[in-house]
Order: C-alpha cells, then sequence, then structure tokens
C-alpha cells in the first residue's frame, strides 16, 4: 500500500495553505487557510472494507511553561507527545483519494461541528479541541481536519504524519466524538496494511 500527495513532498516544509497559523511579524501568528492536503493511496489488500486515516503531531510540548512565551523558547530536550489533527473512519474500502480542502476550508472558531464527513465517514474529533478548552472565542468540538500551528518559540520543526489503514471492517466499535487514541485502539486487529506521507512546520523566525 503506498500514499502520496500533490500537496507538498514526503519529509518537506508543509505550505502554509494546509496551516492553521502562518507567522505574523507583529502578532507571531494569524490564522491561515487551513485546507485540508491531497492525497492518493494506491495497492490497498484484497479484502479491504473500509478506511481510516491519522494525521498527527509526535512532536507536541508535554509542559507548558515556555509555550508561546516571549523572550524564551520551549527546550529541544523536552519530553514530547502526540497531538492528533485528523481522525476519520469509515472512509469506503474502494476511495483511494482525497482531494484538496475537501475536508477543511478555513479555520472555524467554535470547530467543525460535522461528525460525519466526505464520503460518509465518521470524523473524530482532534486535539484543537482540549488545546481551546476555556477560551471564549475558541472552544469547542473540532472534527475533522485542522493543520499545523505548532508554538511560535518551540526548539524543535515539528513533524506531521499522515497515515491511511486499510481495515478489514467498518464496524469499529468507536464512542461519540472519538479520538486518535480511541481509534488507534478500535483498529487492533483490523489493520491490513498502512501506508504514511510526512511533512514539517515551524512557526519559530529563528528556524525558518
Amino acid at each position: 500500500m503506498d500514499l502520496t500527495s500533490s500537496s507538498f513532498a514526503d519529509g518537506a516544509a508543509i505550505p502554509g495553505d494546509f496551516a492553521f497559523c502562518v507567522p505574523d511579524p507583529d502578532s507571531h501568528v494569524t490564522l491561515a487557510p487551513n485546507r485540508n492536503p491531497h492525497l492518493a493511496w494506491h495497492g490497498s489488500p484484497e479484502g479491504t472494507v473500509s478506511v481510516a486515516l491519522i494525521c498527527h503531531d509526535p512532536d507536541a510540548p508535554t509542559k507548558p511553561d515556555d509555550v508561546n512565551q516571549e523572550g524564551r523558547e520551549v527546550p529541544s530536550d523536552l519530553p514530547r507527545a502526540d497531538f492528533f489533527h485528523w481522525v476519520v473512519a469509515g472512509l469506503p474500502g474502494d476511495l483511494t483519494q482525497i482531494e484538496e480542502g475537501e475536508f477543511a476550508d478555513g479555520v472555524v472558531p467554535h470547530g467543525q461541528q460535522a461528525a460525519t464527513g466526505p464520503h460518509g465517514c465518521r470524523q473524530g474529533r482532534n486535539d484543537y479541541t482540549g488545546w481551546f478548552a476555556g477560551d471564549p472565542d475558541m472552544e469547542g468540538d473540532y472534527y475533522g481536519y485542522d493543520g499545523p500551528c505548532p508554538p511560535w518559540n518551540d526548539s524543535l520543526i515539528h513533524r506531521y504524519v499522515f497515515t491511511v489503514f486499510a481495515l478489514d471492517t467498518a464496524d469499529l466499535d468507536l464512542p461519540a466524538g472519538f479520538g486518535g487514541t480511541d481509534l488507534r485502539q478500535a483498529m487492533e486487529g483490523h489493520v491490513l496494511d498502512s501506508a504514511s506521507w510526512g511533512g514539517t512546520y515551524t512557526l519559530n523566525p529563528r528556524l525558518r
């Protein structure tokens, strides 16, 4: 099974069109076009009933002390954790492509509210749901795709991994408002094959 994208090269910097935030000289960051990238895959194994999709950032800081603080940087040796940007289950087994902007086209304050997405899929909540909790201007349930917006003072360039999974079932045991960890657990024992494509992103002017 192979995964490709016409939106950016594997391992290359992700263009701002596919990010949640882009650099701003006055306020560090500003909202971006936030379009989902194009993804295409082929070679799904025989017996594929459905396809799932996860995009995650494995470089999210585990402590907020230095995040987006003037005159400081998030240290590179800080332990990191997964931040899920896109969680999808129940794509048709014969689907082979997602178009640019098909799942997201612009930042939606308080989050996209559609638990059902294109092609009849089930959209999970991404981790902006927790990140914006308590922010009256942005808090809400963030379903579907929302792109990169790492801390503007992080000393690491963040990686973003898009993975498609060919599954032998369309009936996964998922709770309402499921997240990335829920989907990973529900897929156990059902993955026939998978493929990944990755990019990088930073808002730190020192690293751009």
